[in-house]
Parts: structure tokens; C-alpha cells; sequence
């Protein structure tokens, strides 16, 4: 059977016995911080930051009519910087390094670009021509030669490097946290998230499957299935994160045991104890009709 976590924003849910695994929110989309700890997967919002968008607009990425990677855009739930923004890079990845001195193991969340259409800043755009020059000098295309596969080219580059200079700085387990969409290139697409590239430096993928009540389960098992034939290409581990907020304990058990068919870890997120409550009475159910004499 696979081994079940938790993922919170409370430091005393890290201990509670019912979890084999603990994910504390050290950094979360909103931009709060708090300390790493010593006892649980300390994790880390990369590139979605509310706080540090409000507060500098200029690292929010922008598509080519200019239209900002925020809160205000359709489909975004938080902001979205730019990872070639170097200053923020820097804060990240010492904030990655804090967490890792406190915990070897350590889960990145919210890597890569928004959306298939972000980013056209200067710098992106700068930088990206750089790039294409550089690869024409190295032989490559000439520059009025590329076209958009080079920009997506470009940006999955941009962060595999930022993932390698992450691990580089965790000494035990690394997570990544991807978007819920195995299929083709999506996430090569969508997020600059090449997999290929990414599993050498990554142990574990986790996938967030999120419901409100989990009153149907045939989309969880198919795109479960989905990331299981794609990572077991890949030999990396997968764990689908289940959402637990007010979800009926019935369902939340059912969801669970389909995650379970498809992945090496079941996460429960942000309502310890409802999942607590969950993992009980399936301890309890399981111990029925047992009779010893």
C-alpha cells in the first residue's frame, strides 16, 4: 500500500502519527513565509508570489499584448514572476538552501511560466535573442529562422537551469510539484516543464488532484493513469495530492483508493483533520470482523 502525508500550513500537524510523511508550506502563493522545519518536507512557491507582484509589478510576466500574469487575468487564482527575473531567482533559491539546512528533503512548487503565452518583457525578449544568437553562432538556425517551438525551446532551458540550481542545493530528496495534465507536451507547452530533462534531478513528481467532493472518480484514476505510464518511463516516483477540505470522509476514502492504485504516495492537503478522520475509520473498517480466540 502506499504511504499517505500530509500537506499544512500548521506546524504541530507535521507530528501527528496517522501520516508517514509531513509537507509544510514554508513559502505559499500568497507570498507568507514561515521557518523551515526540522521534521517535515519544507516547500516552496517558486514563481507564484501575490505579495512580491503587487508589490514590484515589473517581475509579473506579460504576453505579447501586454497583458499581465495576475490575479485580474482569467484562469489565474494567484500572480505569476517571471523566472528570469535574476534578483528574485536569488531570494528563491536562498530561501531553498534555508530549507534544506533545516531538512535535507525539500518539495518546489509552482515551477515554470504561466501559461504558453507568457513571457514577452524586454528582458524575456532580450534574452531570448540572445539565445538564438548564441545557437546560431554555435551552428545553429539563422535568427530570422526561428519562430515559436524556439520560444518554447528557449523557455524549457530557462527552467531546467533553475530547477538544477535548486537541487543543487538540496542534499536529500527533491519534489516538484507539476500541473494535473499528462498528456503530449502540455506541460512542455504550458508550463516550459520538460520532463525528460527535469526527472534526472527529480525523486519524487507530485500531482495535485483537487475536488471539492470527490462525488465522481473517473477523471482522478484516468489522469492518474496518465502521469503512471509517464513517469514510469521515466523511473521517477509519482504522488497524487488529494484535496481535504469538507470533503465527506466517504468520498475522500474512495478518492484516496483510487490515487492509491496509480501512485507510490497519497498526499492529503490542508485539512489534517478530516484526513486524520478518514484514515481512521479505514483503519477501523479494516479491522472488522477480525476476531481472535
Amino acid at each position: 500500500m502506499p504511504t499517505v502525508g500530509v500537506v499544512t500550513r500548521n506546524e504541530e500537524e507535521t507530528e501527528w502519527p496517522e501520516f508517514d510523511a509531513a509537507f509544510y508550506e514554508v513559502k505559499d502563493v500568497s507570498g507568507r513565509q514561515n521557518e523551515p522545519l526540522e521534521n517535515a518536507v519544507n516547500m516552496v512557491s517558486c514563481f507564484g508570489d501575490n505579495a512580491a507582484a503587487a508589490g514590484e509589478p515589473e517581475l509579473v510576466p506579460v504576453n505579447p499584448e501586454g497583458q499581465p500574469a495576475n490575479r485580474d487575468r482569467p484562469y489565474f487564482d494567484w500572480a505569476y514572476v517571471d523566472p528570469t527575473h535574476d534578483r528574485y531567482c536569488e531570494g528563491l533559491l536562498e530561501i531553498i538552501e534555508e530549507c534544506a539546512a533545516a531538512n535535507g528533503d525539500v518539495r518546489l512548487d509552482d515551477v515554470g511560466f504561466p501559461r504558453e503565452e507568457y513571457c514577452y518583457c524586454d528582458r524575456c525578449n532580450e534574452r531570448f535573442e540572445a539565445w538564438v544568437d548564441a545557437r546560431h553562432d554555435a551552428g545553429g538556425p539563422r535568427p530570422e529562422e526561428t519562430g515559436f517551438e524556439d520560444r518554447l525551446t528557449w523557455r524549457a532551458e530557462v527552467i531546467t537551469d533553475f530547477v538544477r540550481e535548486a537541487t543543487d542545493r538540496i542534499p536529500g530528496r527533491t519534489y516538484l510539484t507539476l500541473y494535473p495534465d499528462p498528456y503530449g507536451d502540455h506541460l512542455y507547452r504550458r508550463a516550459g516543464l520538460d520532463l525528460a530533462a527535469l526527472a534526472p534531478m527529480v525523486d519524487e513528481f507530485v500531482v495535485p488532484l483537487y475536488d471539492t467532493h470527490y462525488g465522481t472518480t473517473y477523471w482522478l484514476e484516468t489522469i492518474a493513469s496518465g502521469f503512471r505510464d509517464r513517469l514510469d518511463e521515466l523511473g521517477v516516483d509519482m504522488a497524487v495530492e488529494l484535496y481535504a477540505v469538507n470533503v465527506d470522509i466517504d468520498d475522500l476514502l474512495h478518492a484516496a483508493e483510487v490515487a492509491e492504485a496509480y501512485a507510490d504516495r497519497v498526499l492529503f492537503g490542508y485539512d489534517a483533520s478530516n484526513a486524520r478522520a478518514a484514515l481512521r475509520r479505514r483503519d477501523a473498517e479494516s479491522r472488522e470482523g477480525v476476531s481472535h480466540g
